[in-house]
Order: C-alpha cells, then sequence, then structure tokens
C-alpha cells in the first residue's frame, strides 16, 4: 500500500462549456452557503492510500467495484456500516465502509457520499481506503474485512499546537488509553469519553473516542485500537491539539474540540454550527461531484494526440453544450428521487459499464435510467458515443433516448422504458418462454430486422451496432422489440468499406472475419443478428450450446447437421410445433444461416432480409457452411462467455469497457 494523504492530480484546464456548467454549480453552493460561520467544520479528507497493484482486468473489475459500492450504499444509509463483495476470479472487489457512531444519520450519508467520490480515484489499483473526519471506505481485490492492522496503517497529526503543558500530553494519553480499553467491550465497539477538568490547565479539555467496524471481533478490535493508540500518542502527543490513529479496522482519535458531542452541548460553537456543518459538507460533496464530472468530460475531450487541434474532433464539446441548450438535460437529483435513490428494487439489470434502474418521475412517466460510474476513460467514450449515436436516430424499433444528466458523480443516460425488459429472460427461462407464441418471435424476428436495416441504410448516419444479441433486444408491453444498449456502436462514412477497430462485442455473436482481421463492417451486425433468430428460434444459447449437446456441438454445428440432413424441425423449440408451419419454420431457419455463413460476402444486407422475412412465397437461396462448427464441447469457454468485451489494438486508440467479463484469450490484429 501507499503512503497516507490524498493523492495529487494533475489540474486540468476547463472546456469552456464545462467551465460554465461548474461555475453555475459553484454559484449555487455559494448561495446555499451564504452567511454560514467561516469556522464550521467540514469531514475533511484525513488520508487515502491507494493500492501499488494494478487490477489484472481493470474493465471487469471497475463494474465489481461500482455494484459493491452500491451494495454497501444500502447499509451504511440504514445502519452505519456496510460489507458486500461482487464478481469472481480476477474481477472479484470486497468493500467496507462503516461511519463513527457519534455522526447523525443525515451526516453519515453525506459523509459516505463525499467518500464515494473520491475513492476511485485509486482505480485502477486493485485495493484502497479513504479516511474523512466521521467514516471510512475501502475495497479490494481480497477479502480484508476482519484485518484489524496492515501495512497502510498510519497516524494523522493536526497542525493546531496543544497546549504546552505535561499535564495536557499526561491527561490526552490516559484518556486515549481509557477509551481503547472499553471500546472492544462497548456496544458497536464504540467508546468516547471526557477527560476530567481537574487535570486540565486552565479549565482546558480533551475529548477521545476509539471505534473498531462491525467486522471485527472483539479480540481483534482490542488489537486494533491498541495497536492505533501507541501510534497516535508516540507520534501526536505532545505537541499537536489533535491526533487521529488510523488503522485498517479501527480509528482513535483525541481532539481539544468535542467532535463527538452535539454542537450544542458543552464546549459549543451555538446551536447554528450543526446546521452550518451540514451545509458546509453538502457544499464540499456537491463541488465535489461537480469537479469530477467536469474532469471525466475534460479528459475524454483531451483524448486526442494533439491536443492543441483535436480538443473537439468527436464533437464532444459540441455535444455538452447542445444538452446544455436542449431538453435533454435531466437534473441528477431529478433522477435520484426518480429512482429511490437508485434503490435495488428498481434495478432491471446489469451492462457492461453500468445498471439499469426504472424510474418514474415527477409528472408521472416511467422511464429508465442507465446509471455509468466515469471512472475510466473507456466508459467516458461509451458514454458520448451513446447520448452522440442513440440521439440522431429515430424508428420503431430502436430504443428512444428522451435525455440524460451529466453533472455529479456519475453520468446518466434515460431511455424509454419498456415493462417487458430484454428478450433474453423470455427467451432463455423454461416458464417465461411460454409467453413468446410463434407470432410474438416472428415479430422480433422482423423488426430486430428493421431496425438493423435503418441503422444500416436509412439513417443519417451509418451505424455498425456490434452488440446484437438478445439481452439488447428490448421488448415493450406487447413484446414488439426495440433494440438497446449504443454503447459499441460505430458510425462511418459512405465512402468507407469497413473500420480498423479494437475487438468489442460477445463471443459467441461475433463474425469470424472481425475476430481474426479486427475489420467492422455491417456484415458483423448481419451475422450477430443471425446467430440471434436461430436462437429465437430453437430456444436455445449459442454460447452454452455445447454443453447441453449429446454430442458436444455449438448450435451453429448442430443446426448445419440437421440442414444437411432434412430434419431441422427436430430443432424446433417444442413451445413453437404446434403454432406454425413447417414452411415458416423452414424460412426462418433459412433466413438465420444465410446471415451467419462464414463468408461475408455472401450475407444477405438487412433490407434484403426484411424482404425474405416478409415476403412468404420467395423461394430463398441455399446457404453455405457457417463459421465454428468444428468446436467441440471441450473448447467451450474458449469463446463461449456470453459476456461483451473489448480489446485495444495499435489501430483503435479508444478501447470499450466490458459487459461484465474481459477475455483475454484473443488478440486483435
Amino acid at each position: 500500500m501507499g503512503t497516507p494523504g490524498t493523492r495529487s492530480r494533475a489540474r486540468l484546464p476547463l472546456l469552456p462549456a464545462a467551465a460554465d456548467v461548474l461555475r453555475c454549480l459553484l454559484l449555487a453552493v455559494a448561495a446555499v452557503t451564504a452567511g454560514a460561520d467561516s469556522s464550521a467544520a467540514s469531514p475533511v479528507i484525513l488520508a487515502t492510500v491507494c493500492g501499488a497493484r494494478t487490477a489484472p482486468n481493470p474493465e471487469g473489475f471497475d463494474v465489481s467495484f461500482v455494484n459493491t459500492l452500491e451494495l454497501i450504499y444500502q447499509n451504511v444509509t440504514r445502519s452505519g456500516f456496510g460489507a458486500a463483495a461482487s464478481g469472481s476470479g480476477n474481477d472479484s472487489v470486497y468493500g467496507l465502509g462503516q461511519c463513527l457512531a457519534y455522526l447523525s444519520p443525515t451526516d453519515c450519508q453525506l459523509c459516505y457520499a463525499q467518500s464515494r467520490v473520491k475513492l476511485p480515484h485509486c482505480l485502477p489499483a486493485d485495493g484502497g481506503r479513504i479516511y474523512l473526519d466521521g467514516c471510512f471506505l475501502r475495497y479490494g481485490a481480497d477479502n480484508f474485512t476482519a484485518a484489524a492492522s496492515d501495512a497502510g496503517d498510519a497516524a494523522v497529526c493536526s497542525n493546531d499546537t496543544a497546549p504546552s503543558t505535561p499535564a495536557f500530553a499526561a491527561a490526552a494519553a490516559s484518556l486515549v488509553r481509557n477509551v481503547t480499553a472499553s471500546a472492544p467491550g462497548a456496544k458497536g465497539y464504540y467508546y468516547a469519553a471526557t477527560a476530567s477538568a481537574s487535570a486540565m490547565p486552565s479549565g482546558a479539555r480533551v475529548y477521545a473516542a476509539a471505534q473498531c467496524w462491525r467486522s471485527l471481533n472483539a479480540t481483534s478490535c482490542a488489537a486494533c485500537v491498541a495497536s492505533a493508540r501507541d501510534r497516535v500518542v508516540g507520534r501526536c502527543l505532545p505537541g499537536a491539539a489533535e491526533g487521529y490513529g488510523l488503522n485498517a479496522g479501527c480509528v482513535v482519535r483525541y481532539s481539544t474540540q468535542p467532535f463527538y458531542l452535539p454542537a450544542n452541548a458543552g464546549g459549543g460553537g451555538g446551536g447554528s454550527s450543526t446546521r452550518h456543518i451540514i451545509i458546509v459538507v453538502f457544499a464540499s460533496v456537491l463541488s465535489a461531484m461537480a469537479a469530477i464530472g467536469i474532469a471525466f468530460i475534460w479528459t475524454r475531450m483531451r483524448r486526442g494526440r494533439n491536443h492543441l487541434h483535436h480538443d473537439d474532433m468527436d464533437g464532444s464539446g459540441e455535444l455538452i453544450r447542445a444538452i446544455a441548450a436542449s431538453q435533454l438535460g435531466f437534473r441528477y437529483e431529478e433522477l435520484r428521487k426518480a429512482t429511490d435513490d437508485f434503490n435495488q428494487i428498481n434495478k432491471l439489470g446489469q451492462g457492461g459499464y453500468g445498471s439499469v434502474y426504472k424510474g418514474v418521475l415527477a409528472d408521472g412517466r416511467e422511464i429508465a435510467v442507465k446509471r455509468l460510474f466515469l471512472n475510466t476513460r473507456q466508459w467516458t467514450d461509451q458514454f458520448f458515443n451513446e447520448v452522440k449515436l442513440v440521439s440522431q436516430v429515430q424508428h420503431k424499433n430502436l430504443v428512444k433516448l428522451l435525455g440524460c444528466s451529466v453533472e455529479g458523480p456519475e453520468s446518466l443516460l434515460v431511455y424509454e422504458y419498456l415493462c417487458n425488459t430484454s428478450l433474453d429472460h423470455y427467451l432463455f427461462d423454461a416458464f417465461k418462454k411460454n409467453a413468446l407464441d410463434w407470432e410474438r418471435r416472428a415479430e422480433i424476428i422482423l423488426g430486430t430486422a428493421e431496425g438493423l436495416s435503418y441503422l444500416h441504410n436509412a439513417s443519417e448516419i451509418r451505424i455498425i451496432h456490434r452488440d446484437i444479441k438478445a439481452s439488447n433486444v428490448l421488448l415493450d408491453e406487447k413484446f414488439r422489440p426495440k433494440i438497446g444498449d449504443f454503447g459499441l456502436a460505430r458510425n462511418f462514412m459512405e465512402d468507407q468499406t469497413h473500420l480498423s477497430t479494437g475487438l468489442a462485442g460477445t463471443f459467441g455473436y461475433m463474425a469470424p472475419e472481425y475476430i481474426v482481421h479486427g475489420q467492422l463492417t455491417e456484415k458483423a451486425d448481419i451475422y450477430s443478428y443471425g446467430v440471434l433468430v436461430l436462437e429465437i428460434i430453437t430456444g436455445r444459447k449459442n454460447h452454452n450450446s455445447m454443453a447441453s449437446s449429446a454430442e458436444g456441438l455449438s448450435l451453429m454445428a448442430l443446426i448445419w447437421k440437421h440442414y444437411n440432413t432434412g430434419t431441422l424441425m427436430e430443432l424446433l423449440d417444442p413451445n413453437l410445433r404446434e403454432e406454425c408451419s413447417e414452411r415458416e419454420a423452414l424460412k426462418v431457419f433459412n433466413v438465420g444461416l444465410l446471415c451467419a455463413q462464414a463468408s461475408p460476402n455472401l450475407r444477405p444486407p438487412m433490407w434484403k432480409v426484411v424482404e425474405m422475412l416478409g415476403r412468404g412465397d420467395r423461394v430463398l437461396p441455399h446457404p453455405t457452411e457457417p463459421p465454428f462448427i468444428d468446436v467441440k464441447g471441450s473448447n467451450a469457454n474458449s469463446y463461449g462467455s456470453g459476456s461483451s468485451f473489448s480489446l485495444k489494438s495499435n489501430s483503435d486508440k479508444s478501447p470499450l469497457s466490458t459487459n461484465q467479463l474481459s477475455v483475454s484469450g484473443v488478440q486483435a490484429r
């Protein structure tokens, strides 16, 4: 672990439009805090300790990090303590947060909010902790929750001078020993006390408190506070008026100020001090959120090699200004309230770089809010990419973007709410798939084709989605399909034949030529669509079909085998066998195989696919062999994660973030 202290970061110049946003936020803060006592305290950062190791898979680790902090937040707001874990393997993230017992529930939430904004600065380190004046937050790749002490333990001494008498030092040391001896047996491992007035010169007093995290047992707590006691007494006394012993599992503190007492209890500062403290804390949190949001926006703007000439080549600055001037802008607080503070009950799903929540606006409108935690440049890239592309396309089979929020610690995308969530929730569930009769599946297949045809041929900008799969096909109240999640999408000019990009998408849906060469065309989407069609008609997942096949064959290999023997109807989803004719089913099988051919030049364009599906009497060409049919079950994990990912190549300076899991076995060329 590194040495204590908040890590310094280069001061970033502000984009003019972004500076206006920040200036407005700071003016709002000034208005709220007008008249506050300048002596009012705020939960300052005492120390930030970031790990020395980088997470092996930073993108997947970040996803688990966000999930863990969300889970901790739910508990901290209820009880002042939370511990949680998310992910698996290299993506595992453990976390712990606790407020000291003397904080009020409001102060606890404000303190935790500030720690949550600041701690992501440690990423991509695989561990980090932050101590604030009243709360603690930590994350790590290993389970540290039972640790009482470690190499990151420290003491922090204030610059204020203590009364320069032996009586003060003796009284303070004695008091610290008293509270640390009592804390392990006290309720919640917390104990606070004040030195008697008779022991202090000139009526001075000293206050002290000790608290262990609730994840420790009493024995570990005793060892923790004893270690912290020796460190703070040895380093801060007799000279400092205040000192903190900061351990992995506890905090010990002494001060000449009554930090653990209500503001109007003895030692005072007046009844209005509590209000001032809350106001200043709020101002600090709001300012921090604004600064972080603007910093990440600016990072996005500075990504070009020539900062002087390429700051706005991707249109980010123009996009920010457009959002501010249009109806696309939502206030962060408005969306937070709409989702009940991002309550887990309202969580609709987990994407590659954020979670989606159902929300209800003040006017009663239902919305879906995608919550993006912008702690890496890649996630910022995807946020701007999605806003820029989706705001320019409108089609009945594309999810409608209602707006976004770029203020606060997280950026939010606001979409229309689709009550039946995504296709995979129905198609691959033994009970729910009964809702997908033949008519609905046929409409989903055709509607998805029409949406892709629009993206490829009819919209003002040509767009390749890059991640067509069942979880990205959303369903409205009548099970009509809408393509969603444009975080990986790319647009290209009319005169471009292909794009050379880093590899991104979902194994099992990715075209072979894209995996091998990294050259992206519409044919990659068409291949993904073909796989999706074959999943819809068979009711089987492509990426785990080998495990369920007696012969260890992939879905592609199984379908191709039955196609050659004329027995495709054996693979039709049993739920559909009484609902459609053999002619209808075989036509859909044929369309899926045509789209999933190994040769990209043989795959029909999407407008042609729409035509094939719409005309029942059309004679379709015979498909050629699909790729990957020689892969056996033992190799299933080689490309069968079913999770979106991306890999950086030399031709793509903008790597994209993962959807739950990175696959490192494939290198883009």
